[in-house]
C-alpha cells in the first residue's frame, strides 16, 4: 500500500490504440515528480498498434518511478498460453483478436505465440513485470474488479482479471473505491465504491483517464 502524497491518474484499456494514447497523454497535467500514473492493463490485441503502445510505455517508464502498470486479461492469456501451451488459452487469444498484435510485430506467425519469440526481450520483460493490482489508502486499482467476499491475493488470475457482472452487481462496502477497466462503458461509470474507466477506445469510442481524488476525467 502506498500513502497518497499527490494526485493519481489512472488510464483505462488501450488495446493497441497508440494514437489515442499519445493524444490522451498530451492532455494530462501529470507531474513526473509528485503524481502517480496507473495503467489498468489490456495494452494489446484488437487494435493495430500494440507494439507501438508497449514501446511507448517502456519509454514512459524510464521517465518516472511513479508509473504503475497493471496486468489485463489479454496480457494474462498471452503469458499463460506461452507457459502452459493450454489450448483453451489459444482459443481465448483467437477470440481476443490477437492477430493484429502479431501483425504489429512484423507480421509474426501465429505459431510464435507458443514461445512469444516475436516479442523483443524488453517487451517480454515488461509483460512479465505487470502487477495484479495496486492499492492506496483510498483506492484499489485493478483491471476488472474484485470477487465479492474474496481476497484478491487468493483468487485465480483467470477469474480476477475477467470478472464482470459478479463485481458490478455487488454492493461494495470495502472502505475504499475500486478503479477498474475491462468492462466498456459509453461514458465512465461512477457508482458507490467503484469507478469504471474503460470507454471502449478500440471500438471507436474514447480512451479515458481519471484524476483522483478530483474525479476529473480526460478523454482522447
Amino acid at each position: 500500500m502506498k500513502k497518497n502524497t499527490g494526485k493519481i491518474f489512472a488510464i483505462g484499456d488501450i488495446h493497441g490504440c497508440y494514437d489515442k494514447l499519445i493524444s490522451l497523454m498530451d492532455r494530462l497535467p501529470f507531474d513526473l515528480h509528485s503524481d502517480t500514473l496507473i495503467f489498468l492493463g489490456d495494452y494489446i490485441n484488437r487494435g493495430s498498434q500494440s507494439k507501438e503502445v508497449i514501446e511507448y510505455l517502456l519509454k514512459l517508464k524510464q521517465s518516472s518511478e511513479n508509473i504503475i502498470f497493471l496486468k489485463g486479461n489479454h496480457e494474462h492469456a498471452l503469458l499463460e498460453y506461452a507457459q502452459t501451451k493450454d489450448q483453451e488459452y489459444l482459443r481465448l487469444l483467437r477470440s481476443m483478436d490477437v492477430e493484429p498484435t502479431l501483425k504489429s510485430y512484423s507480421d509474426a506467425k501465429f505459431q510464435s505465440l507458443s514461445d512469444l519469440g516475436f516479442l523483443p526481450p524488453a517487451h517480454l520483460d515488461f509483460l512479465n513485470g505487470l502487477l495484479t493490482y495496486y492499492k492506496t489508502d483510498d483506492y484499489l486499482f485493478i483491471h476488472a474488479g474484485v470477487i465479492p467476499g474474496e481476497d484478491p491475493d487468493g483468487c485465480s488470475l483467470d477469474r480476477l482479471l475477467s470478472v464482470r457482472d459478479t463485481f458490478l452487481r455487488y454492493e461494495h462496502k470495502l472502505g475504499y473505491t475500486v478503479v477498474f477497466g475491462h468492462t466498456p462503458f459509453e461514458m465512465p461509470l461512477v457508482a458507490p465504491g467503484m469507478i469504471g474507466i474503460d470507454t471502449g477506445a478500440v471500438y471507436g469510442n474514447m480512451l479515458t483517464a481519471v484524476l483522483l481524488p478530483d474525479l476529473r476525467f480526460f478523454h482522447a
